[in-house]
């Protein structure tokens, strides 16, 4: 018998009039209801009028938005956002705004339009305007909380206090942390960790910044730690870490004998550099594939865009031992 356009109506619970706009009209139904429809269509091999083939039910492409791509931090994540997009029968189309905060949601907005879902890593969005963002349901975050959206967070505890029991079990007793961009909320993660594992190690804690996630940001930062009479520093990131050891190199100070530091990300970088790189383990390409299950279950199971619970999932940090930390020189 064949299958009507009442009846997908009827399996899915919506009108004729809204199957039928899902099926022909796409961009008039949200992607949520678009999918329900298509599922629904391909299950009982309806055929739409003109066409030879049952309606598809392979979904529309997702939306990634990152911060800077160049950042060896993010390149892994959109390897696996692709990659598990691909397995899931999703393509992926990605935006790069540059550590351009307030170009984040002129893209988010214009991808919108142009894909079933978005997830959007490390938002830069202002805290003003983070719910024009998190209106352009399907969203998941990474790397940023709020209610309102489901997310995919990085536990910055672990790896921060192992990194501070590290430095502290070497007879480290005044160290530094050098914060990355105001507008960063894993920063504030770090920086609220660094100062806690600080205090209950009984280590002193100078602070500076804030820094961008780049190497000549911390080139800079680098005299200002020699200046501070610290004899570690943890670095918001690799970059920033990098750029210490960059310039303690031209001032003739041996990292890891004379200074040791630490980075946040432990990417590729981290371990080609010399001496290689200790560094807090952020398990990016985790996150990239959790936060493209979230949203594609948020698509295909035609989860509630209004919904008030969303799905978390916390990954966690390391501490990955290297070269550039030593026991400090003697006094």
């Amino acid at each position: 018998m064949k299958v009507t356009l009442t009846d997908v109506a009827r399996t899915v619970g919506l009108s004729a009039a809204t199957v039928s706009r899902a099926i022909s009209a796409p961009e008039r139904v949200n992607a949520v209801t678009r999918q329900r429809v298509l599922n629904a269509a391909h299950e009982l091999g309806y055929v739409h009028p003109g066409s030879t083939r049952p309606a598809a039910a392979a979904g529309g492409p997702l939306g990634l938005i990152v911060p800077d791509i160049v950042n060896p931090f993010f390149p892994p994540i959109i390897k696996a956002v692709q990659s598990r997009a691909a397995a899931r029968g999703r393509t992926v189309l990605i935006a790069d705004i540059d550590e351009h905060p307030h170009d984040e949601l002129r893209r988010a907005e214009e991808l919108s339009d142009q894909v079933d879902g978005l997830i959007v890593v490390s938002a830069r969005t202002p805290e003003d305007k983070l719910d024009r963002l998190l209106a352009l349901q399907p969203l998941v975050l990474v790397n940023r909380s709020n209610p309102a959206a489901a997310s995919v967070l990085i536990d910055e505890r672990a790896g921060i206090s192992e990194a501070v029991e590290h430095l502290a079990a070497l007879g480290h007793r005044k160290i530094c942390y050098l914060n990355g961009p105001r507008r960063s909320w894993s920063n504030g993660q770090r920086q609220q960790s660094v100062r806690s594992a600080a205090h209950d190690a009984g280590l002193e804690l100078v602070e500076f910044g804030p820094f961008e996630p780049q190497i000549q940001a911390g080139v800079r930062a680098a005299d200002l730690v020699v200046a501070s009479s610290a004899t570690a520093v943890i670095a918001y990131d690799d970059m920033i870490a990098l750029g210490v050891m960059t310039r303690m190199n031209e001032r003739g100070i041996k990292v890891g004998e004379q200074l040791s530091v630490i980075g946040v990300d432990d990417s590729l970088m981290s371990g080609m550099a010399y001496p290689s790189l200790t560094s807090i383990h952020v398990p990016g390409a985790e996150a990239g594939m959790t936060a493209v299950d979230l949203l594609v279950d948020l698509i295909e199971v035609a989860s509630d865009p209004a919904s008030s619970e969303r799905a978390t999932s916390t990954l966690d940090t390391r501490l990955v031992v290297r070269a550039s930390t030593a026991a400090p020189p003697a006094a």
